[in-house]
């Protein structure tokens, strides 16, 4: 049992988990008033969660811009195409959620807020311009921001360079 409660993430880095909320502070700031400005939604909750990886977890594979832009935009163009196509109610929530997991892992863009953002699709049942605002849009800002603050000390690498290739390729 003591395993089960054990945390497995090494000791906080304080300034790092400082700099991790204000990016975040900044990413839904700028986003929010992106959206005003323009009239359009650019947050939905599982950019939250995305938010704790990019801004906290900037070394995991998970993290990445491939992967939160990837997972998010599959998980919302399947989850639409589904939510066109299949009847209404929990096998069609639960099927499309489940492929999602599965395409995106198969594709190598996993990023485990995507499969929030198939249930908001399959619960909210919006527009096909869902994917580019709030999804797209919403993604990329916190993406932008994460460039700029992660140069920011403590520094972090991100993005992760690509395995096998100099910055100069």
């Amino acid at each position: 049992m003591r395993s089960f409660f054990h945390r497995h993430q090494p000791h906080a880095c304080l300034p790092c988990w400082a700099k991790a909320g204000l990016g975040t502070f900044a990413a839904f700031l700028a986003a929010a008033l992106i959206g005003d400005v323009a009239d359009a939604t650019m947050i939905i909750a599982p950019m939250g969660a995305s938010a704790v990886l990019i801004f906290g977890i900037p070394e995991s594979p998970l993290s990445q811009p491939a992967h939160v832009i990837g997972g998010h935009v599959i998980a919302a163009l399947v989850a639409l195409a589904a939510d066109h196509i299949l009847p209404p109610g929990p096998w069609s929530l639960a099927g499309t959620v489940g492929f999602v997991i599965f395409l995106v892992g198969l594709m190598r863009l996993s990023h485990p807020p995507a499969g929030a953002t198939a249930l908001v699709v399959m619960t909210t049942h919006p527009a096909w311009s869902f994917v580019f605002t709030p999804v797209l849009s919403g993604a990329l800002t916190l993406l932008l921001v994460a460039l700029l603050v992660h140069r920011l000390p403590p520094r972090s690498v991100y993005p992760l360079p690509v395995p096998g290739k100099t910055s100069g390729e």
